[in-house]
């Protein structure tokens, strides 16, 4: 017998609540209902089913009915990725065009002292296979090294270190030059974990004093956005990064009147935010 039921945080995911990481710890937290039912973790649910999140109702949908949309943003230094800040600091969300019945859903992180590409989207399971470290997507940066930087040095950051929370490695290193005791490189991880790019350089005793992600998966941040900006990526780029997470490809919807006025105001009410020269990335 075929069954139509799939994973409640998967669901919820497609819904634009959340990535499903985030969406796992609202059912934990006692945040979702499911026909009226406390929902607990490993609950499957069918689209015909009633879902509160938050007391709210939600609109499921199906897979092949749900429109994705991603967003290139070009995140500057000192900016946080989380949606809000106790200490009032700027969020990387707060220059996001606003949505009506979904949220965006930040596709990795950079810490606040990264700068560069950020990408968003609406569709949790897209987010969730990009991020996840068996779909191995790569993360190119521009990194800005303080310090004599040997051949053993690369060698050994290629081959892998153990860090603390386990072993890492560049998949490749490539250098840009640079002037005085600093010196440009790009650099590509398969992984998002926290700080990986610059502990691996300190574990060699070297400092990294910029640092700028430059690509991830098939996107390349362009001119299209400034640093303080973002940008829709076209359906030929979100098809790419689909096809990246093995997921089908579905349309870009186009903005609606209501959405071209809302996102217009969004870009006017923009302070720009002086952006830092880089080094232009490789195209491999």
């Amino acid at each position: 017998m075929t069954t139509t039921s799939e994973k409640l945080q998967k669901v919820l995911a497609r819904a634009g609540l959340g990535s499903r990481r985030e969406m796992e710890t609202a059912i934990s937290d006692g945040r979702v209902k499911v026909n009226g039912r406390l929902a607990t973790l490993g609950d499957r649910i069918e689209i015909r089913d009633s879902v509160t999140f938050d007391g709210r109702p939600v609109t499921l949908k199906a897979a092949d009915d749900t429109p994705r949309r991603v967003l290139m943003y070009n995140k500057p230094e000192g900016e946080l990725c989380t949606r809000k800040d106790p200490e009032g600091r700027r969020t990387v969300f707060e220059r996001l065009p606003r949505l009506k019945g979904e949220r965006w859903i930040a596709i990795g992180r950079l810490d606040i002292n990264t700068s560069g590409l950020l990408l968003f989207t609406t569709d949790g399971e897209l987010a969730n296979r990009l991020m996840h470290p068996s779909t191995e997507i790569e993360r190119e940066y521009a990194v800005r090294v303080m310090g004599e930087v040997k051949r053993e040095h690369v060698l050994a950051m290629v081959e892998g270190v153990m860090l603390e929370d386990g072993p890492a490695r560049f998949s490749d290193v490539q250098e840009f030059g640079g002037e005085g005791i600093n010196t440009w490189f790009h650099v590509v991880i398969m992984e998002g974990r926290n700080r990986e790019v610059r502990r691996l350089w300190e574990s060699q005793g070297l400092t990294v004093s910029r640092l700028k992600r430059v690509r991830y998966g098939s996107v390349f941040l362009d001119k299209r956005a400034k640093a303080g900006e973002w940008t829709e990526l076209t359906q030929e780029e979100v098809d790419g990064l689909a096809e990246l997470a093995q997921l089908p490809r579905r349309k870009v919807p186009d903005l609606t009147p209501d959405e071209k006025n809302r996102w217009s105001r969004d870009k006017r009410k923009r302070k720009p935010v002086q952006g830092l020269r880089r080094p232009r990335p490789s195209r491999r």
